[in-house]
């Protein structure tokens, strides 16, 4: 009962938030219409907690207003929600399935998104560059968000991490700070059901900018993968059914090939 009345609240949320935003796009300048896309995270991590017993806790220090590219975990239609509501002014980079929703490509347009094929190749290497040359023409550098596997991924496993975050270390110089979660075992990838619990956003401490490509997303990707393992096994010795525990720590768990 309480993942419908979440669902309707939430979508009703995200409606109301996407007319005004699209309204607020008019205003010149992005600070206020930030202002209202960080609202509309903030409202929904009330409704996450108040109606669905979903408590958001935030481990090491969230980068507001710092120069960083953050490399993050993406197993949950909330995850970029709970980012926004957490790090203040972000950028971020999203897939162009977004522009499918009603006003969306209007405000991801105006608010200063990085906009990429989700089929990758030619075409996402070239809005990728283009949302580079404005992230280096910003007067006040802000955080840009990416996911690096591309894709939601579901809880236990991951994929191959893809160059994307490396290209943009290395054209902004600045470093990577991993980050680590377990939010879907709260909020599964885009499913409708929710479970009560604490999800966890961990920042990790940061990686240098490198040339070296391979290291790089190495490193990145071993590190928020144990550490989202790590989580997601402290959310189910915590919050799981008991039954679902034992499943758990029998079931082999599949990582990144």
């Amino acid at each position: 009962m309480r993942s419908f009345v979440f669902n309707c609240a939430y979508w009703f949320l995200s409606g109301v938030y996407a007319i005004v935003c699209a309204i607020l796009a008019l205003v010149p300048g992005r600070r206020v219409l930030m202002h209202g896309l960080r609202s509309y995270c903030r409202a929904t991590v009330i409704l996450m907690r108040v109606v669905c017993g979903i408590r958001v806790e935030v481990r090491g220090t969230a980068p507001k207003d710092q120069p960083v590219i953050i490399g993050a975990k993406h197993q949950s239609w909330g995850d970029g929600i709970v980012m926004m509501a957490k790090c203040g002014d972000v950028n971020f980079v999203c897939g162009d399935h977004m522009l499918k929703f009603p006003l969306i490509g209007w405000v991801l347009k105006r608010c200063g998104a990085i906009v990429l094929s989700n089929g990758g190749g030619a075409e996402a290497q070239k809005s990728l560059t283009e949302g580079i040359a404005r992230s280096q023409g910003e007067g006040r550098p802000r955080p840009v968000l990416i996911y690096p596997e591309g894709h939601l991924t579901p809880v236990g496993e991951g994929l191959r991490y893809r160059s994307g975050v490396w290209r943009l270390s290395q054209a902004l110089d600045r470093p990577i700070i991993p980050v680590a979660t377990n939010l879907g075992q709260c909020w599964p990838q885009q499913g409708w059901a929710k479970h009560a619990g604490t999800a966890v956003i961990e920042f990790m401490d940061p990686i240098a900018p490198s040339a070296d490509r391979d290291a790089v997303l190495a490193e990145l990707e071993s590190r928020v993968e144990a550490r989202s393992r790590e989580l997601e096994a402290e959310y189910a010795a915590r919050f799981a059914p008991r039954e679902e525990r034992a499943q758990s720590a029998s079931r082999p768990v599949r990582s990144c090939a």
